[in-house]
């Protein structure tokens, strides 16, 4: 076939069109073709409502302070629209008929020597819940909360919901594994509470805390990562939790698991709530849920997917706190306040872009917006273009909110691309088994015997 001069040209110019079209297309800068799974892919930010919520709260039903209809009123007047109340070894079946342990009112609460708890009436449950004093705007209960392990103090601490299970059980010391498996059983969802409670971090420094080359920190990441491969209905960790005390390092433990668990095909949310045990407690972390509407349906697939963010008003990370403080003049803490009046920062959309290999967030009320990768800051402000950070991402980024009135966590964008971080595995015995072991025996000789059985069920309430 004769090759004439213009066709020649003519394929010349389109491998010319071709050179200059393709590296974009796989990203100008990184050469990486992400693929970016959202966990706010099916938001629509212009009918979806933005709710809040408190997933941790006490009374006198365990160890709370203040009285079970008083903290749900006092969270339904802050403007609360998601409320569980979730007391330790007791499952919340009924915001009008209470259900309590004897036992572990009395025990768990001797500042008020086993007062009784005093439920909401039908009539006031009905308002809250239609929310007609409050323009329509109703506050949802949400079925079953419970702090599992009571007996752990504040060790091995799991809250579940939608599932009526382990009301009474004590539990142990050490071993997570017994509540995450009965409470994935029964069809529940879990979340485990403040880990840096049970791991000491809220002792150590930024830099000490997870040390992957402490032998104990080890161990404690290998035992978390397990759980969370083993459980998938636990959907997430409190990173933040109170006043941030003991919190103040699990944000790096956050990003920790992450890194491990993410090749497996999991994710892990973050959880912020306020854990109040008396009414001046409230308010001092949140979630914020992106849904349709405010059922207790499309809340369970919202904690599912990851279509929310963690909020807080509380920061005791000293490292987190330098660097925000140089880069906005925000100064944080104490004067946030649920009585402050500054108002939280909102997103009003996310957008991810494949082709451009971009995620772009626009908040109001904000200062600025970090994002975080394998726990450190790769950018900042309201857009990141992954092509110009390739080296620094391993499979996922995350963004942090900042504003006057809070801060605002989102959930992982996971990331894949070619050359990602493959999965490992995490060779593990957890030594809370030997106690939980002992534990069962303990129970056993009880169920044997007629008298210590007996009392169990006095302290129970059977």
């Amino acid at each position: 076939m004769k090759i004439t001069w213009r066709k020649s040209m003519a394929v010349f110019m389109a491998l010319l069109i071709a050179a200059a079209v393709l590296p974009f297309s796989a990203g100008a800068a990184g050469g990486v073709d992400y693929t970016i799974v959202s966990p706010y892919a099916a938001v629509n930010w212009d009918t979806y409502g933005q709710y809040k919520s408190n997933l941790h709260t006490h009374s006198i039903v365990s160890d709370g302070r203040d009285d079970f209809n008083a903290m749900i009123e006092r969270h339904y007047e802050l403007g609360y629209d998601i409320l569980a109340m979730t007391d330790h070894a007791t499952v919340d079946r009924s915001w009008t008929e209470i259900n309590t342990n004897p036992f572990i009112t009395f025990a768990m609460n001797i500042d008020t020597f086993g007062a009784k708890p005093t439920p909401l009436t039908q009539e006031r449950y009905e308002r809250i819940s239609a929310g007609t004093d409050r323009g329509g705007r109703g506050m949802l209960r949400v079925p079953f909360g419970i702090e599992h392990n009571a007996a752990a103090f504040n060790n091995t601490h799991v809250n579940s919901f939608f599932a009526d299970v382990n009301d009474g059980y004590l539990g142990g010391t050490s071993y997570y594994d017994h509540i995450l498996k009965s409470v994935e059983e029964a069809g529940g969802l879990s979340v485990i509470n403040h880990p840096g409670e049970y791991t000491g971090a809220k002792e150590d420094s930024p830099d000490d805390a997870y040390d992957i080359a402490d032998p104990h920190y080890n161990y404690i990441i290998k035992k978390y990562t397990n759980l969370l491969l083993n459980y998938r209905s636990c959907v997430g960790m409190e990173f933040i939790n109170k006043n941030d005390s003991r919190t103040k390092n699990d944000r790096k433990l956050w990003d920790i698991l992450l890194a491990n668990v993410i090749p497996h095909g999991r994710s892990i949310f973050a959880f912020g709530n306020s854990d109040a045990h008396n009414l001046s407690a409230i308010d001092t972390n949140w979630e914020i849920m992106v849904m349709p509407s405010n059922t207790v349906e499309n809340l369970r697939e919202c904690m599912e997917t990851g279509a929310f963010f963690a909020g807080s008003r509380n920061i005791k990370n000293p490292k987190e706190v330098a660097r925000l403080e140089a880069e906005t003049g925000l100064v944080l803490g104490s004067e946030w306040s649920a009585e402050s009046g500054i108002v939280q920062p909102k997103v009003t959309s996310i957008v991810v872009d494949e082709r451009e290999d971009t995620i772009a967030i626009t908040a109001e009320n904000s200062k600025t917006i970090h994002w975080i990768a394998d726990g450190e800051v790769i950018g900042v402000g309201g857009k990141i273009d992954l092509d110009d950070c390739a080296d620094q991402i391993g499979s996922y980024v995350r963004a942090e909110i900042w504003g006057e009135g809070g801060i605002l966590y989102s959930q992982p964008f996971v990331l894949q691309y070619d050359g990602a971080p493959s999965a490992q595995d995490f060779p593990f015995f957890d030594f809370g088994y030997i106690l939980h072991f002992v534990e069962n025996i303990f129970y056993f000789v009880v169920q044997q015997s007629k008298i210590l059985s007996a009392l169990q069920g006095l302290a129970l309430g059977d």
